[in-house]
């Protein structure tokens, strides 16, 4: 399954209302919440958390990709965020993150994880491609981008 297959309006909040790194990790399990894809945020919420307590999923350059295993899922999911004025999400270059790409997997699937993850390192490379998600100001604009590109 490619990243562009699991684009859609309905995964992206575009901007993002969180502040800070606990509450961009609830928002972003929530929009899996409330289209259904998830039913219990706490135990997803913790599942993150615990893969980020091994080491921060922020990466370079505004990038953040909070990922986890858990049996919550029977497929992968993503929801996308978008912070214009930036989050601290303890990034390895000590930057704040504006796209985040959140990430669940079921815990016997590995294949679907890594193509994400890998396709999601391949965006951040594109500088032009995440200025253009950065600024964008609706979901409708992020779709239209993953669209015209991928």
């Amino acid at each position: 399954m490619a990243l562009v297959d699991l684009i859609d309006e309905k995964i992206i909040h575009a901007p993002l209302v969180s502040r800070n790194k606990p509450d961009v990790l609830r928002e972003l399990v929530g929009i899996l919440k409330d289209i259904g894809t998830i039913d219990d945020v706490e135990e997803v919420i913790a599942a993150i958390v615990a893969r980020e307590e091994k080491g921060s999923t922020g990466l370079e350059d505004g990038i953040a990709v909070p990922h986890a295993k858990t049996d919550k899922v029977k497929k992968l999911a993503m929801a996308i965020g978008i912070s214009h004025q930036g989050i601290d999400f303890d990034s390895m270059d000590g930057k704040p993150a504006q796209l985040f790409f959140l990430l669940l997997a079921p815990v016997d699937q590995t294949g679907p994880h890594l193509a994400a993850l890998a396709e999601i390192a391949k965006i951040a490379r594109s500088r032009s491609f995440c200025h253009l998600l950065i600024h964008a100001k609706s979901a409708q604009e992020v779709v239209a981008a993953f669209k015209e590109d991928m």
